[in-house]
């Protein structure tokens, strides 16, 4: 073949396509840019809606007056209130529940902050966005207590409160507690009304018994975040779907003012032990340890005002009242009578909690994932009750140490009962340890419920009144974190003695649970 035609063939055919090329674009551009209001790239050029200069004239696109003050109205690349600044560069989109901007605007506290540590020479405490530089095996979790951090908010609530609860300069989603601790999910993509699931499926051993079961132990869906229109707040709704489904607890609270003070309601879980506080997903050995019933009777609503004394979190104050009969999980819209007893019962206390190192949280997981920084709270507390059969003062001690791959938690509790004159105490001690780093945990408990004599005896003895047995407990177990945090595998044993009493036998469960838990 003639190489002399070859060439000025090809040279023909590449300006063909060049002009067939500028032809198609316009018409191509013009017929897929059609939405500009559904999030989407649909032209392919990397501008997403009111970014694209196509939709800049388009009503969707043109600024309201209202504030720029969401996740939403945030990342819409508009100028919403016309103050000249956009999206991420307008400081109404620092605000502590916008999390779109987090990681690209420096808030003033923040600079405020670095300015004064940096001043007297602090600079590791200077506060800062940026991260460390991550050394070899190093994940972003291994953060946590380094490059300024203190310690870390490690739940939903303190991560979620506006506040800077531990002192490091970093408040909510910015701390690394919660950007990186796994057990927190507020601060996980948008913070707005998040849903959750926990499943729990069980395959359980009475050693007793020599009796199998296998069963869905737990379908739990939770529904939390802020409050919307109310900056700084949070609810947590948990509703159980078994045979009967129904609401477990609802929590609502508000701040008061601008420094850490709040107001919350919630459907009666006002008291002092560590072992209600905290959800059933985050139980050490899968269930509660229940030593402290007799303490802790629910109410159907609680009312509860906390706050810092002084203002950097290291000594805070709760106060709660709390009324109505809520004998049991779930009693939302109900009322349960025993026994034809129509007294009142209602209750109030206060407790004092103290971070003596680091930043400790009654609402805390102690799940390990990863090592931690070193940890120490106490929380002490006291009572006054008035239930359906009985009047009692209560006290409450909760010290809890973790440090690196350790934990562990103690809790003493001490009631004086002034109808039966009776006194009774309970302990509970745990303890676990993180052998692998994100893969596996191993944790045990032993604690004890001590009933003691009355020298009133009652006339009728009600259900409540009958579990106030001696009881010992001691369980132990292995957890497996087979997906991350999300998918967790463990297997537990239990022995619990319930002695004799009440003319009631003596009765001991001994029992092996193979437990798989989700959680997202």
């Amino acid at each position: 073949m003639n190489q002399g035609f070859i060439m000025p063939a090809l040279r023909a055919l590449s300006r063909l396509g060049l002009l067939a090329t500028l032809l198609l674009l316009p018409r191509l551009s013009l017929a897929q840019e059609a939405k500009c209001d559904d999030g989407l790239d649909d032209d392919g050029d990397g501008m997403v809606d009111c970014a694209d200069a196509e939709c800049a004239k388009l009503p969707a696109c043109k600024p309201d007056g209202n504030p720029e003050d969401t996740n939403e109205r945030c990342s819409d690349w508009v100028d919403n209130d016309e103050d000249g600044e956009m999206d991420c560069d307008d400081d109404d989109c620092g605000a502590s529940h916008v999390t779109v901007c987090q990681g690209s605007w420096d808030s003033r506290k923040a600079r405020a902050a670095a300015a004064k540590a940096q001043s007297q020479g602090n600079v590791s405490q200077a506060p800062t966005q940026a991260l460390p530089t991550l050394g070899e095996g190093m994940t972003v979790q291994d953060l946590i207590g380094k490059g300024g951090d203190i310690d870390g908010e490690r739940n939903d609530m303190d991560c979620a409160d506006g506040i800077d609860n531990d002192g490091d300069g970093m408040v909510d989603c910015a701390d690394f507690g919660c950007r990186f601790d796994e057990s927190v999910t507020v601060c996980q993509g948008n913070p707005n009304m998040r849903f959750s699931v926990v499943g729990m499926l069980t395959q359980e051993y009475d050693i007793e018994e020599e009796v199998h079961d296998s069963r869905f132990s737990r379908l739990q869906l939770r529904t939390f975040g802020p409050i919307p229109r109310i900056t700084n707040s949070f609810y947590l709704i948990s509703m159980l779907v078994e045979r009967t489904p129904r609401v477990t607890f609802a929590m609502f609270q508000i701040p008061l003012g601008k420094k850490g003070h709040f107001l919350g309601v919630n459907s009666g879980a006002a008291g002092l032990s560590q072992a209600n506080a905290i959800s059933i997903h985050k139980q050490l050995l899968i269930d509660r340890p229940n030593l402290s019933g007799p303490m802790e009777q629910f109410n159907s609503a609680a009312v509860e005002l906390t706050g810092p004394i002084p203002s950097d979190s290291k000594l805070k104050y709760r106060l709660f009242a709390a009324g109505g009969n809520g004998r049991f999980d779930g009693n939302i819209g109900g009322r349960t009578v025993s026994g034809g007893n129509q007294n009142y019962p209602w209750g109030g206390g206060a407790q004092l909690h103290m971070n003596l190192i680091g930043f400790y949280s009654r609402f805390d997981t102690p799940f390990l994932y990863t090592p931690v920084p070193l940890t120490l709270g106490i929380l002490a507390g006291a009572k006054y009750d008035e239930r359906e059969e009985e009047r009692f003062y209560s006290g409450n001690l909760h010290v809890a140490l973790r440090y690196s791959r350790f934990i562990t938690m103690f809790e003493g509790y001490t009631k004086r009962e002034l109808e039966f004159k009776s006194w009774q105490h309970s302990y509970h001690i745990q303890a676990g340890f993180l052998l692998w780093p994100e893969h596996l945990m191993i944790a045990a408990d032993w604690g004890e419920f001590l009933g003691g004599e009355m020298e009133n005896e009652p006339a009728v003895l009600t259900s409540t009144l009958k579990r106030q047995r001696d009881t010992m407990q001691y369980r132990a177990g292995i957890h497996w974190y087979f997906f991350r945090y999300i998918g967790v595998a463990s297997i537990v044993y239990r022995n619990q003695l319930i002695r004799e009493g009440f003319g009631r036998d003596e009765q001991r469960t001994h029992d092996v649970k193979g437990v798989i838990r989700y959680f997202f």
